[in-house]
């Protein structure tokens, strides 16, 4: 999981805990750093008074007794981890000694001495000096008493050890407060949270339910105890409240609108159908009378025909579409889906045999729907097929099972059609004439061509069976794919 998907939660808890980690790591060192530089002043005074007890009046390289009457010059036995040197200039040791952790007193080796002549150790300026073997690191101080310097010391290790300690102390007790930190932080961050998450939850059904088509109530709304205008997450809902108001009513309104232009669009049609039938009627009439006319006139009595029958095949098309986005339920019935399109097929090429029709359908395909809108289906594609493209076209109808459903393709290896109208090609009054070859039937026999309607009604039937129809299209390959659930 990459940080950017991280949840606001972890991002707050992880963040705030990198916080007081910080802070934890900078309180730590300080302390032990504070804690190593008062350790190392406490040893550097012992140092110098170490240094002043050897140089000082009864010391070894002071006035008084010498140094084998120790025993009754009165002075406190060595500190264990104590060093005490005397060299003369010319690099003549005269004692040497460091005190064990037993007590008892140790030579310096002539290494360590050489460590310490070569370290040039400054006038009573404590240094630390690593003269390795059983001693290790020790914190020493020189001064010069005649021609002799006095070297006194201590081990390095009571600093040490207190650091350590010290350090040790501060990992488990600022570990432990961290991760103390980081539950109640978590804790806290998600009761604060919830409340957002009551809004995500209700944004999330809201999404869930449909809003494009049909009457779209929203009932979901956010608790009033998520909208307190106090609160920024209150602020939030009763946004969310007031959106969802608004939304609802746009919806509602625009069903109210699309059902009222639906109603006008059925009334209208179904209005225009009884004159339409009577224009025909009567130039028909007029045409199958034995009175002279002139060719002007039989040319408009030709028109006259031709576009009423257009018109009245359109307020058919416009009636069946208005029942259709309505919500009129079709037939229910077994429908022998192969034998539709063989029948279909059959027709299609005598009724334009210069196109190229194949067939293939392996199996009998039955569906559950209505038989003449379902013919209305596969007329509109095979004759948009064929009115598309030029002649000599091969256009083939195949019908497969896959899964669950019966699908039904429509190909040819026309011309294909431009990617800018297949985004609109089920429209209604879309028209493809800009990237296919278009010989309708007004250019075979006078009368006026197709409406822009039958891709529409074809997918608004489809729909209405519970299916789904699709178009892909490239220069040599137009398929129009139909899906519908397979009876049974």
């Amino acid at each position: 999981m990459t940080r950017r998907s991280w949840s606001l939660r972890r991002r707050l808890v992880v963040g705030v805990a990198l916080l007081v980690a910080v802070a934890f790591v900078l309180i730590g060192v300080t302390t032990v750093a504070a804690v190593r530089a008062s350790a190392l002043d406490r040893l550097d005074q012992q140092v110098l008074a170490g240094l002043d007890m050897v140089a000082g009046p009864g010391g070894p390289a002071g006035e008084g007794p010498s140094p084998d009457s120790d025993a009754g010059s009165g002075r406190p036995p060595p500190r264990i981890g104590t060093l005490q040197v005397l060299l003369r200039d010319d690099g003549t040791t005269l004692a040497s000694g460091y005190t064990d952790g037993t007590g008892s007193e140790i030579p310096l080796t002539d290494a360590q001495i050489s460590i310490l002549t070569s370290a040039r150790l400054p006038h009573r300026t404590p240094v630390t000096v690593d003269l390795g073997g059983s001693i290790g690191t020790v914190r020493v101080a020189a001064e010069d008493r005649g021609d002799v310097m006095v070297v006194s010391g201590s081990s390095f290790q009571d600093v040490t050890a207190t650091t350590t300690t010290t350090a040790l102390i501060l990992v488990a007790v600022l570990g432990g407060v961290l991760l103390l930190v980081t539950v109640v932080l978590t804790l806290m961050v998600t009761r604060a949270l919830r409340p957002l998450h009551r809004l995500a939850g209700t944004a999330r059904r809201v999404t869930e339910r449909p809003l494009a088509t049909g009457h779209v109530l929203l009932p979901d709304r956010v608790d009033p105890a998520d909208t307190d205008p106090d609160t920024e997450v209150g602020q939030v809902g009763s946004a969310l409240n007031t959106m969802l108001s608004h939304i609802e009513g746009a919806l509602t309104a625009r069903q109210d609108s699309e059902e009222q232009l639906r109603r006008f669009v059925a009334d209208a049609s179904h209005e225009l159908r009884t004159p339409l039938a009577t224009i025909r009627g009567y130039a028909e009439l007029t045409q199958g009378d034995d009175a002279p006319m002139t060719p002007t006139q039989e040319r408009s009595l030709t028109r006259i025909t031709a576009e009423a029958t257009r018109m009245s095949a359109l307020v058919d098309d416009l009636l069946l579409l208005a029942r259709l986005d309505a919500g009129q339920p079709l037939r229910r019935d077994p429908v022998e889906l192969t034998h539709l399109v063989i029948e279909a097929v059959d027709d299609a090429h005598v009724a334009d045999p210069d196109h190229r029709w194949l067939l293939e359908v392996d199996e009998s395909l039955d569906v559950l729907g209505d038989e003449d809108r379902l013919r209305q289906v596969l007329i509109n594609l095979l004759g948009n097929a064929r009115s598309h493209t030029p002649a000599g076209t091969t256009i083939t109808a195949s019908l497969d099972r896959e899964g669950q459903d019966v699908v039904l393709r429509i190909t040819d290896d026309g011309p294909g059609i431009d990617p800018e109208l297949c985004a609109r090609l089920f429209e209604r009054f879309s028209r493809g004439d800009r990237s296919r070859t278009r010989e309708t039937s007004a250019d075979r026999s006078g009368r006026a061509g197709g409406t822009g309607l039958g891709l529409s009604i074809s997918q608004a039937i489809v729909r209405a069976h519970d299916g789904r129809m699709d178009v892909s299209s490239e220069p040599g390959r137009t398929t129009f794919t139909v899906r519908l659930p397979a009876s049974g």
